[in-house]
């Protein structure tokens, strides 16, 4: 059927066209994609086994859906993703402000005009796109804002009185008939706009200002919640929450694996950025564990989360960082260094949520200690466990790197400083490059100055060497000559 052929409603009715209602529609199309084994839900990572089945059989249930999760979950992203399940396009009467079905006219406006024109009714047809209606609860929103309100401009140009049912200006919610509508952060509407939702969920009635209108929308609404909103700022009330049929929870991404996948894909970076800054994938992994370990620290308020978008920005300003430096040394390659994450210390302070302890220690020093536990994390999975305690006389495979700081004292490692430069330092070590050998023999030449780094950084943080911060950088050096020095 080619739509742009059919302009009226008896043109319509000659083509055997059959009204669906929304929820009927999302239904089928997705019962033809799961039998022809198509992806719905598409670029969305870690759900596929736990979020993704339950959303898909809420909507083969015809269900109203409540997304229960904390931020950076990708719920606004899933309720999206719905509009790929509805019909390209669907026909309307014409001027419709209700998206009026032309088979079953619930306005006034459709009723009249199909009552005058018959066969003739003029209609129009929109696209999927256009059928997605989204709404940010706040509690300023009002009735008037959702349902309608009477309109007295309207009621003075059309010389109306307020007893006549067309000086009503409709709502959002009665202009999404037949749409998807999404209301974000539903715990955060007041409660008595809340309950103005009942009658629309479940009888399909509006009552605006005195006026009840037998008006049964076709909307599939969708909600989405956080958990804290619950406790701190309101709750869903319960005749509504009673009325949404399937309540699905998110969550985080499982593994550091996922949630790389999720960061490549949502991070936005130039081309330049990306011909010229080369980011070893151990940077990928210190950026997710900088998370992961967010999200079970002792100074971050677990209850609000710490969004997805957090590693997302963390990677955009360790590209900018590295940038920055190439730069300034007129250089027209460089690489991610593991320095480079200092310049993402904006990018933690503004997405966590911090406890009285973590008030206490600073955002900029939470950021800091978040990082130094993802360096650890991930050091104990590529090399040797580095025990607290050590027999007298036992070797340590880090025996070779204390024994040459001994004996040579320190290395500098500048924020600025250039390529040539900063591998000279590192490749100076020779211990270094020996236990990366042994351990890591796979990695690659490009990722080994990063590696490098890594190294001295995890064991500044066992106390095997000394880290000592200054206006321009680090200086790594033995822990017992310092002592001395200072003495």
């Amino acid at each position: 059927m080619n739509h742009q052929d059919i302009n009226t409603l008896g043109e319509l009715k000659a083509t055997g066209y059959q009204s669906i209602s929304i929820k009927n529609e999302l239904r089928n199309n997705l019962i033809n994609k799961l039998k022809q084994q198509e992806t719905v839900f598409t670029n969305i990572w870690g759900y596929e086994d736990s979020v993704i089945p339950e959303l898909e059989t809420a909507i083969l249930s015809k269900h109203n859906i409540n997304l229960l999760g904390l931020r950076g979950q990708a719920k606004t992203r899933l309720a999206r993703l719905m509009i790929t399940l509805l019909d390209e396009y669907i026909p309307i009467v014409k001027g419709s402000e209700v998206n009026d079905d032309p088979l079953r006219p619930l306005s006034r406006y459709a009723k009249e005009l199909i009552a005058e024109h018959k066969d003739d009714t003029p209609i129009s047809w929109i696209h999927r796109e256009e059928r997605f209606f989204e709404k940010l609860a706040t509690p300023d929103v009002t009735v008037a804002d959702l349902i309608g309100d009477v309109d007295p401009i309207k009621a003075m140009n059309l010389k109306l009185n307020y007893a006549d049912d067309r000086v009503i200006h409709f709502g959002m919610i009665p202009r999404a008939n037949r749409c998807i509508f999404v209301i974000n952060e539903i715990p955060d509407l007041q409660a008595r706009i809340q309950v103005s939702l009942f009658n629309i969920l479940q009888e399909g009635d509006i009552q605006i200002r005195g006026f009840k209108l037998r008006l049964p929308l076709d909307v599939q609404f969708v909600f989405t919640a956080n958990p804290e909103d619950y406790t701190n700022r309101g709750s869903i009330v319960t005749p509504l929450k009673d009325r949404i049929g399937s309540q699905i929870l998110t969550h985080y991404p499982k593994s550091i694996e996922i949630a790389k996948k999720i960061t490549a894909q949502e991070a936005t970076y130039l081309q330049e950025q990306k011909n010229k800054i080369h980011v070893p994938e151990l940077a990928r992994d210190i950026i997710e564990q900088l998370v992961f370990e967010a999200r079970k620290s002792e100074y971050v308020d677990l209850k609000s989360g710490v969004s997805a978008r957090m590693s997302i920005s963390i990677f955009e300003n360790l590209l900018s960082t590295a940038e920055r430096r190439s730069l300034l040394n007129e250089e027209t390659n460089t690489s991610v260094r593991v320095l480079d994450f200092l310049g993402t210390i904006s990018a933690i302070t503004g997405k966590i949520e911090l406890v009285y302890e973590g008030e206490q220690e600073g955002a900029d020093m939470v950021a800091q200690i978040l990082l130094n536990n993802a360096i650890k994390t991930i050091f104990n999975t590529l090399f040797p466990e580095i025990k607290k305690l050590k027999k007298e006389g036992e070797a340590s495979p880090y025996d070779a790197i204390s024994s040459w700081f001994s004996s040579k004292y320190a290395v500098e490692l500048l924020d600025d400083m250039d390529e040539n430069y900063f591998r000279e330092q590192l490749d100076s070590i020779a211990p270094l490059n020996l236990l990366i050998k042994k351990y890591q023999p796979e990695v690659s030449e490009k990722d080994i100055p990063f590696m490098q780094e890594f190294i001295l950084w995890a064991l500044s943080e066992y106390k095997i060497l000394n880290k000592e911060r200054f206006n321009t950088g680090f200086q790594f050096n033995d822990p017992l000559a310092n002592y001395i020095k200072k003495i």
